[in-house]
């Protein structure tokens, strides 16, 4: 099966952009990647849109067609791809298949969400929608509840402290300063943090993703088409896998078993384990995801995700820079997007160039982990350079 590799990548800035509608947003994504790759849309052979809930968030549904239509992309085939959150990394996936299978050479992976037209409590129930409607949705749960479930657990088993999550956050802010896609670019305390709202104990405000507009996409190209291409990044390996949708039916919430599948079958495919990684996107929807994620993908021993973070080690310089271009918390979280423009920022890493704050110097290889719901889908994504 031929090799595939990433030629193009561009997004919008992510925001609340209450003046852009869905097919904007979508449109400016999909044309700057065609311009990054220097290819006219003539070329490109099929589309897929990660978008997680259109319909509900602007009532627009049929994504996938508005978004070939309006980039004027007929008539190629232009597929929806939805997983909640990780809807954008399950398009990247599925174009990465079409091309290894042979079927189509240059595909254009894509990620959009538009959320800001919903007030914020009609936002948050749409959001509900990636848990399980009868058992959590129903009763109230929310996600910050579910991730506050999750981080108590967490600190009772592990001795995980409030400090420990705030450095996530601050981590990520410090480095969002530097993006200028990102939507909060301003630098935060520990204290910031711990004294901002309570939402649910121990998460507040500023432990949590925002509700947020964008869109991103990369052009993909199998081996025989990417010699045409300057500076081509290579998917080395690609997992995805699922666990229960209720958060209640694990055995042990303190992991994320699909994240663990998920990055082991993209470790085999792409012959490298944690040790050879110089970089990594990780969900960090809420504070206390981002230490597990650092567990689950192998980087420290199970437990000490917390202090991983607290010995500067996810930082740029650090053992693992992890979301160093400020990842959901401070670029935003257009659940639709996000996947994508987690593997676009790892290309723009590989490629050299971000300012000098957050470039990861000397990079070769970067992961990419998105997560639907509370860890019901995970998708990971490895990138390399020759």
């Amino acid at each position: 099966m031929t090799r595939v590799a990433i030629v193009g990548v561009g997004q919008t800035k992510f925001d609340e952009h209450w003046e852009r509608s869905l097919r904007d947003l979508s449109t400016e994504a999909g044309a700057a990647a065609l311009h990054d790759a220097k290819l006219g849309g003539e070329h490109v052979q099929a589309l897929f849109v990660g978008n997680m809930s259109s319909g509900r968030f602007v009532g627009q549904e049929h994504m996938a067609a508005l978004a070939a239509d309006a980039a004027g992309l007929n008539p190629i085939p232009a597929t929806r791809c939805e997983a909640a959150c990780a809807s954008g990394a399950l398009a990247f996936a599925s174009a990465y298949n079409a091309i290894k299978s042979g079927k189509y050479d240059i595909v254009v992976a894509a990620g959009a969400e538009k959320m800001t037209d919903l007030k914020g409590t009609d936002a948050i129930a749409t959001l509900m929608g990636a848990g399980d409607q009868e058992w959590e949705s129903a009763i109230g749960l929310t996600f910050t509840g579910l991730y506050a479930l999750i981080a108590r657990a967490h600190m009772q088993k592990y001795g995980t402290t409030r400090e420990q999550m705030a450095m996530v956050s601050v981590n990520n802010h410090r480095n969002g300063v530097h993006n200028p896609y990102a939507q909060f670019r301003k630098e935060i305390s520990i204290k910031d943090v711990l004294n901002s709202s309570m939402i649910a104990d121990p998460l507040t405000l500023l432990d949590c993703s925002p509700i947020t507009d964008g869109a991103a996409a990369v052009v993909l190209v199998s081996e025989k088409f990417a010699k045409n291409f300057p500076n081509p990044v290579w998917v080395l390996g690609v997992g995805q896998a699922s666990d229960t949708l209720a958060l209640h039916d694990r055995e042990n919430i303190t992991e994320m078993k699909a994240t663990k599948a998920a990055a082991q079958a993209a470790y085999r495919e792409a012959g490298l384990g944690p040790q050879d990684m110089n970089l990594a996107e990780v969900h960090d929807c809420f504070s206390i995801n981002e230490i597990i994620a650092v567990e689950d993908l192998g980087f420290c021993r199970k437990g000490e995700g917390g202090k991983f973070v607290e010995q500067g080690s996810i930082a740029v310089g650090g053992k693992l820079p992890v979301n160093a271009t400020g990842g959901l918390k401070s670029i935003g979280h257009p659940v639709g997007a996000t996947g994508i423009r987690q593997i676009a920022d790892i290309v723009r890493q590989l490629r050299g160039g971000l300012p000098e704050p957050i470039q990861v110097k000397g990079a070769r290889r970067g992961i990419a982990l998105n997560i639907g719901g509370s860890g019901a889908t995970a998708v990971v994504t490895i990138l390399g350079k020759e």
